[in-house]
């Protein structure tokens, strides 16, 4: 046989050349990964961006991981942050993992061939209220969307009392006058790491999208407003969740931090860093991010009514049902009336007309759908409405309503996060009867974000045309059963919280 046929057999014989090379070397030293399930994707696991904040270091911002001699693995997960689990029965609870202070790690998917390519960059904000969560939940795996093209990263951050804990010993000890943000500190260190060592893996450090939901999403709609993040990223994408409503002032998170370290009896926060990290977080609570004079040096509303956020193009949305999954056993009508009228005061007929609560079950549905419209679906269109005026970049704005197949879609319909294996094209990783519907949806799905990600526009071959937002038409993409644009849905609802919210900023 020929020498030039025997070189084509044995080329067809050996495997296809697989994602780019170990080791890879990064700024503090070289790691190796391993392969994915598909050999044209190498995924790096539990790389550090940051010194473990714990002992002295708890509360305090981030810092640049230390060097390291050799080839570190990167073979698997690390610890999730310091967190407890979602309640049994909760559409949220997975399998159990390790929890730990020390948690400052991120994962890397990539299929570039060599350091040399320049492929968008991908940066998933994880969500969980700013309580629980890790970037290594399976459904954020990201391999799939590595395969189309992309640099996926997921990252941790500190979460609940351990990043969102606010006290005045802790300001005065900081040299920025300020205390209680360190999550968001820890994503901002996440992206400066992004943009020192991403070129390694084929990655484009000028083309950074940050994208998240829920808690992620209000992630990255703070990383917008800060002027600490600013170059660390060129797109926004946000999945249900904003902060333009009233955020936490620092004087009052202060409060909430004495009155926590007198529960716990520490005088002191050296005391305070002593303590064990279980003991803390049986004892904490609800966290949020905190206007702080230097991260947020005013709230989010007013940093973009002023048009001082980070001027990039934004994708963004919310979904039909985001209501169900936080929804009470049950709701009175006597009481949701009541309320309405508390909060409402002179407004509360035209609330109540808007969602009706003439019985109990009407009730309950008016729960759900004033709870979406309030948490969700008006703060992404306030999103949307504040970049288009204030800035210059383009908005895309959608509406998910893809009800996922199983046995409780009737109770849940397109409940909050159930877009998320749909942009990570992730479907196979759930035992729910998907169809080809959901399949063709998620390709379409994945693909707008990939486009979003390589160019600021989701727009590409085969995909519906996906129009810029514009205030004075009011249309978002609807991605559910069809794939087209539509009106934004509730815009009655929406328009009321508009002035609503509009009169609490006046006060």
């Amino acid at each position: 046989m020929p020498r030039a046929h025997l070189i084509a057999v044995f080329a067809t014989l050996l495997p296809v050349s697989a994602a780019i090379n170990d080791p890879v070397r990064l700024e503090n030293g070289l790691i190796s990964g391993l392969s994915g399930s598909n050999p044209d994707v190498r995924v790096f696991k539990g790389v550090p961006f940051a010194v473990p904040p714990v002992g002295d270091l708890r509360w305090r911002a981030p810092k640049m991981a230390v060097a390291w001699d050799g080839v570190r693995k990167a073979d698997r997960f690390s610890a999730t942050c310091m967190q407890t689990p979602y309640p049994e029965g909760s559409l949220y609870r997975g399998a159990p993992q390790p929890v730990s202070e020390d948690c400052l790690y991120l994962n890397v998917w990539t299929a570039a061939k060599s350091s040399k390519e320049r492929r968008p960059v991908m940066v998933w904000i994880h969500g969980g209220a700013f309580t629980r969560g890790s970037g290594s939940t399976p459904t954020y795996d990201g391999e799939e969307l590595a395969k189309k093209g992309v640099v996926l990263v997921s990252i941790n951050y500190r979460l609940g009392v351990f990043g969102f804990f606010a006290h005045p010993e802790l300001t005065k000890e900081s040299d920025r006058n300020a205390s209680g943000n360190y999550g968001i500190l820890d994503q901002i260190a996440a992206l400066e790491w992004v943009q020192k060592n991403i070129a390694a893996f084929g990655g484009d450090p000028k083309r950074v999208t940050i994208f998240g939901e829920s808690a992620g999403s209000w992630a990255v709609n703070c990383l917008m407003a800060t002027p600490l993040a600013k170059g660390l990223f060129q797109r926004v994408i946000g999945e249900s969740g904003a902060q333009f409503g009233p955020m936490r002032k620092l004087t009052d998170a202060e409060e909430a931090g004495v009155k926590l370290a007198q529960t716990l009896g520490a005088d002191s926060i050296a005391a305070l860093r002593a303590k064990p990290a279980e003991e803390l977080l049986k004892a904490s609570g609800p966290a949020s991010p905190t206007v702080d004079g230097w991260l947020f040096p005013e709230n989010i509303y007013a940093i973009f009514a002023k048009g001082k956020q980070n001027d990039v193009p934004l994708l963004i949305g919310s979904n039909a049902d985001e209501g169900t999954a936080f929804a009470p056993p049950s709701v009175k009508a006597d009481s949701f009336r009541q309320t309405a009228q508390t909060r409402f005061g002179a407004q509360a007929d035209a609330f109540l007309k808007l969602y009706p609560a003439t019985s109990d079950e009407e009730a309950k549905a008016s729960q759900n759908a004033s709870f979406r419209d309030q948490a969700f679906g008006w703060q992404m269109r306030t999103w949307a409405r504040m970049q288009t005026k204030t800035g210059k970049s383009k908005v895309y704005l959608y509406y998910f309503s893809r009800v996922p197949p199983g046995p409780e879609s009737a109770r849940y319909g397109a409940y909050h996060a159930s877009e998320i294996s749909f942009v990570f094209h992730n479907l196979d990783k759930s035992t729910r009867p998907w169809e080809d519907t959901d399949r063709k949806l998620s390709d379409a799905m994945s693909s707008y974000w990939v486009n979003f990600a390589s160019t600021g526009d989701p727009n590409g071959k085969g995909l519906p045309k996906w129009p810029a937002y514009q205030q004075k038409t009011d249309v978002a993409m609807g991605l559910g059963d069809k794939i087209a644009p539509l009106a934004t849905p509730h815009k009655a609802a929406l328009d009321f919280l508009d002035e609503y919210f509009a009169k609490q900023r006046g006060q």
